[in-house]
């Protein structure tokens, strides 16, 4: 059995796509997925399975959703591996944080070709994307440079729709439960 991390995107905001974290954890269990825990509201689990090629237990695992939930719900999955190794590389060690720093790790279904020449920083400095790794990306956003920074907006033009993002100190969690 190996160790995965799905990630949800875009549940239990503003009342709309309502996934109970309950009720997901006991439907994956039912679906023969073992060692089930999710991590906050926003759609984080952590499992075990037969061992899968992640092209095969991504698809799976969102249409075994989207049938329960009754909506389509984009999921991107990783290793538990793949998110230990984030962390051993700690892409943000040489940013300088603040209480208006906000580190990102984006999960995307593939890798384009770099779209923008990395690391790429807006115009006021505001958001970096400073590497990618894999299918990941992580980026930087500085709240203190702009009130309404468009980081998130930025990742969708360059690298599609089809991403979903975490915090840094999410993923550190994560790694405290695999």
């Amino acid at each position: 059995m190996e160790t995965y991390v799905a990630f949800l995107r875009g549940i239990n905001v503003g009342g709309h796509h309502k996934v109970p974290m309950k009720e997901l954890k006991a439907e994956m269990e039912s679906w023969g997925y073992a060692d089930v825990v999710t991590l906050l509201n926003s759609g984080n689990i952590i499992f075990r399975s037969e061992r899968k090629e992640i092209g095969e237990l991504e698809p799976l695992l969102q249409k075994q959703i989207e049938n329960h939930f009754g909506f389509p719900i984009p999921t991107r999955i990783r290793t538990g591996d793949q998110i230990g190794s984030y962390l051993e590389l700690n892409p943000f060690k040489n940013i300088e944080a603040t209480k208006d720093t906000r580190l990102y790790v984006s999960f995307l279904s593939h890798l384009p070709e770099d779209p923008v020449g990395l690391p790429w920083i807006s115009e006021d400095g505001s958001f970096r994307i400073i590497s990618n790794q894999n299918h990941d990306i992580f980026s930087v956003l500085d709240l203190s440079k702009r009130n309404t920074p468009k980081g998130m907006e930025k990742l969708e033009k360059f690298y599609g729709k089809d991403i979903t993002t975490r915090n840094w100190n999410t993923l550190v969690r994560i790694a405290g439960k695999i």
